[in-house]
């Protein structure tokens, strides 16, 4: 039994199906079909089996399934560790929102693959939660407060965000001073948000009804400029237009308390040398505290259950 064999054993019963497995490994379907047969025969037991979605653990290969993870988790921190000192091989797959991983995040990346030419990189662009363990990610970045979850985050920096309009909207409708006058007004907002203002040293919390929703932070901006409603945005993609005067920070005296960049990943004991340096990379590219609106600075933790 190698231990390629378990990686892809583990990858198809993740992914729930040959061919995603085949995606996310790199190598043709039939290679994988015919690893997870060897894999068969060599057990004796059937593994999985093949249902109208696609194909599911069988009793023994559930059992199977959470000892060859675990192996090959272990294999991997133990080759990691004996690789010489900078040296990072094999592939990472990395989500990042789409809202700030291409202007933000996507340069770390490259110069990880920079650093690391024996290193493939597959990054993914969405501003939905992916499944690191179902869709095969070995991290994530994230912004925001993290809800609770099996994961592990790593805090690597602070965001800060501010309640904007737009002059004509202000013209038009006026501003809220206290958030229980955000009720008053057209909100623009992604779906079901829960907004946090500090009154003093207390965070009070508004549930808006939105009138503009999006799943795409860039798509609100443009939502504010047309001064469609007033809007709870990160600063680091309204810096330029409150420099401009398109939009207007309102409610000043109540501010938005920071939330965080995060790295999360799947539980585990010890992160991926890979995550490590990823980690490390971005506490590094965003280590000084932002001087002015707009810039994304960074107070790292230790890492926790996100």
């Amino acid at each position: 039994m190698e231990f390629d064999d378990l990686r892809i054993f583990v990858e198809v019963a993740d992914a729930g199906g040959v061919s995603s497995a085949a995606l996310r490994l790199g190598i043709s379907k039939s290679m994988v079909s015919r690893k997870i047969a060897q894999l068969e025969a060599e057990l004796g037991v059937q593994l999985l089996a093949r249902t109208t979605r696609g194909i599911a653990l069988t009793e023994a290969g559930a059992t199977f399934r959470e000892h060859a993870a675990r192996i090959s988790a272990e294999l991997d921190v133990a080759r990691e560790m004996i690789l010489p000192a900078g040296e990072l091989r094999g592939r990472m797959r990395v989500a990042a929102p789409l809202s700030f991983g291409p202007t933000h995040f996507a340069p770390v990346l490259s110069q990880m693959a920079r650093r690391h030419p024996q290193l493939r990189i597959q990054s993914c662009y969405t501003d939905r939660f992916v499944d690191l363990v179902g869709e095969g990610f070995d991290c994530a970045i994230r912004l925001g407060h993290l809800p609770d979850s099996n994961l592990v985050g790593k805090r690597v920096g602070p965001i800060f965000g501010k309640l904007v309009a737009s002059p004509a909207y202000i013209e038009a409708h006026g501003a809220p001073e206290t958030p229980d006058k955000i009720a008053d007004h057209h909100v623009i907002m992604r779906d079901a948000e829960t907004w946090q203002f500090m009154d003093g040293d207390k965070i009070v919390r508004v549930r808006p009804h939105g009138r503009f929703v999006a799943d795409n932070a860039i798509s609100l901006v443009a939502a504010a400029l047309d001064g469609i409603g007033i809007a709870y945005l990160p600063e680091p993609l309204i810096a330029d237009h409150i420099s401009s005067g398109a939009l207007v920070p309102i409610m000043t005296r109540h501010p938005i308390p920071p939330a965080a960049i995060f790295v999360v990943r799947p539980p585990s004991k010890y992160p991926s040398r890979k995550v490590r340096i990823l980690t490390e990379m971005l506490i590094e590219c965003f280590g000084n505290p932002p001087v002015s609106g707009g810039a994304v600075g960074v107070d790292n933790g230790d890492e926790r259950s996100a």
